[in-house]
């Protein structure tokens, strides 16, 4: 297994869930540790050197995002964070403070799996590959081109800048304040509606379909994630 021997560390209360991922994970080439609280995690991580944390944001002592705040002072190591639908705004917050990717309850196993291998190969930073492949999309970072099966698409200087942050973070959820931030600045954090008018034009230039895209996936009331 392209994985095996890799370390995750799973930090939920709810010992069902745990016994559930621990049985899963293991099976499919995994070396598993699993804690209840959020300070045990924070023990664990430094004793067992995990590839990706799995993270609940309902813990029983220390909230899920001061958690993942503690984390990131420290390590980059992949996060990714389980939660319910109840908890966007959670959800939203702990994305802008550093977690790769988030799962919400009831998941599917597949999903996670997919999930985890996506966020263990963020951990090569997309910024020093000179070109990205996307099935039949190829991105040049060193010459701004972005193109089709070897043709070359046109994209405004903005619309450019939106698809390299998606490309850089491929896989990973990127909300609407990340990205707003990134390409406008902190005064257009809020300006939701103006980041889906851009997210429309490229989708129309990028994909065979936008209706249906297949590229740039819509994280509903979070943000984006380019596949």
């Amino acid at each position: 297994m392209e994985n095996k021997g890799s370390r995750i560390l799973i930090i939920d209360d709810e010992t069902p869930i745990r016994r559930f991922l621990r049985v899963a994970l293991t099976s499919n080439g995994y070396v598993v540790k699993d804690v209840g609280t959020g300070s045990e995690g924070l023990d664990a991580a430094a004793m067992f050197s995990p590839d990706v944390v799995i993270l609940d944001l309902g813990l029983p002592d220390i909230d899920g995002l001061e958690v993942l705040r503690q984390f990131r002072e420290w390590t980059k190591v992949p996060i990714i964070i389980l939660s319910v639908k109840e908890q966007e705004k959670d959800k939203i917050s702990a994305l802008d403070s550093g977690a790769d990717d988030y799962v919400t309850k009831p998941f599917g196993m597949g999903e996670l799996l997919a999930r985890i291998r996506a966020a263990m190969r963020h951990t090569v930073e997309a910024e020093e590959q000179p070109n990205l492949q996307f099935d039949d999309l190829s991105l040049d970072l060193v010459h701004r081109r972005i193109s089709r099966d070897n043709k070359e698409i046109k994209l405004t200087l903005t619309e450019y800048e939106i698809v390299k942050y998606l490309a850089i973070n491929a896989g990973k959820v990127i909300t609407h304040k990340a990205l707003l931030h990134t390409v406008w600045g902190k005064a257009y954090e809020k300006e939701v509606q103006y980041l889906r008018v851009y997210i429309g034009q490229i989708r129309r230039k990028l994909e065979l379909d936008p209706s249906r895209p297949r590229h740039i996936i819509t994280e509903s009331g979070v943000g984006y994630r380019l596949l």
